[in-house]
């Protein structure tokens, strides 16, 4: 049969299908070009920042001799073009140079470090959603109570205190007098080396091993640093969420769901929320990726071995490969959560396929 005569769905389809190749190609046209820009900014931060990446290597006291042969093993002679495409050409081989104050590779380095802050921001993302999520919802559902002005307060307390102002206040209370908590840090230093590394994070790890005693201390160091990760990202997720449901619950299907007698919760969760769900999935990814990126100040606080002290403590020691390694790691982390809610989008919403 011929395509002119094929039935009406069969030639919908063809005339259709060459769109998803399209869609794709455009896709991964993006993901090219927002990270070439990234490895771009990077790379021009590496540049025209005032430190000499020679000097940084061999040290003030090295000879003219060593600084030209430094020099020139890195490349620092050649145009600024061929620079930075071999910059690109070994970052995408994973290659971000050796690390100045380690003595490592800078990919090694990243490895070694960034499970701790995946499991940080991961259990503060998880504090965040699930207890902003219902508080938006009821402070929705009950606008203009006390529910609703305990909401607003949370929100406005979160986006009001400094970071490090209430990870010391943290400390003080709940470590220093309190004592419900382990101090700063991510393992007693009794239980360092008992369980086998195998994922990264320690959680995971102690369950796997089936040893209780290093979870129970490792969950006692990451709570509270987890916990004031997790209420600046409640204080974000509520107010986008009672935000969300107040533009639902004033909608006339709602009010014709109500007329046709369904019960309260159909109405707020089963019609609402589920049409808020799409949204949602943008605001937790980048709340996440916030917590990923962001969690500089709480890791120094609480002496956290993450990528966010390990990059801080690099720029003071003028260690730019390590710098502008972990940016690259992070800044990719956030273009690909950006991704990924993208594909949650269309998953949770027909239309957007």
């Amino acid at each position: 049969m011929s395509q002119d005569n094929a039935p009406a769905p069969y030639a919908r389809r063809s005339r259709f299908a060459p769109r998803w190749p399209r869609k794709l190609l455009g896709t991964l046209l993006t993901i090219a070009v927002t990270l070439l820009g990234l490895l771009f900014v990077t790379f021009m931060i590496g540049r025209v920042i005032p430190i000499d990446p020679v000097l940084a290597v061999i040290g003030e006291r090295a000879t003219q001799a060593q600084y030209d042969a430094v020099f020139l093993e890195l490349g620092l002679d050649k145009p600024l073009l061929q620079q930075f495409l071999i910059y690109v050409n070994d970052v995408l081989h994973g290659d971000f140079g050796r690390s100045i104050r380690t003595g490592q590779l800078v990919s090694e380095d990243i490895k070694r470090v960034f499970p701790a802050t995946l499991e940080l921001a991961t259990l503060g993302t998880l504090i965040g959603v699930f207890i902003g999520v219902p508080l938006g919802v009821l402070a929705a559902v009950y606008r203009d109570s006390w529910i609703d002005q305990l909401a607003r307060l949370v929100g406005l307390v979160g986006y009001s205190m400094p970071i490090f102002w209430m990870g010391l206040v943290g400390l003080l209370v709940f470590y220093g007098i309190l004592g419900w908590v382990e101090g700063p840090g991510r393992l007693g230093v009794f239980y360092q080396g008992i369980v086998p590394e195998r994922t990264g994070l320690l959680l995971v790890d102690a369950l796997i091993a089936g040893d209780w005693t290093v979870f129970k201390d490792a969950f006692s160091h990451i709570v509270l640093p987890a916990s004031l990760l997790g209420y600046f990202s409640l204080a974000y997720i509520s107010r986008m969420t009672r935000s969300f449901m107040l533009e639902q619950l004033s909608a006339e299907y709602i009010t014709t769901a109500r007329v046709k007698g369904l019960s309260e919760w159909d109405v707020v969760w089963r019609h609402a929320f589920r049409n808020i769900r799409i949204q949602l999935v943008t605001v937790i990814a980048l709340a996440y990726a916030n917590l990923l990126e962001g969690s500089v100040l709480t890791e120094i606080i609480f002496a956290w071995p993450g990528i966010g002290q390990y990059i801080t403590t690099s720029l003071l020691a003028n260690d730019m490969n390590s710098v502008l390694g972990g940016t690259v790691v992070i800044g990719s982390i956030f273009v690909g959560l950006n991704i990924f809610s993208d594909l949650l989008y269309r998953f949770f919403d027909p239309r957007a396929k």
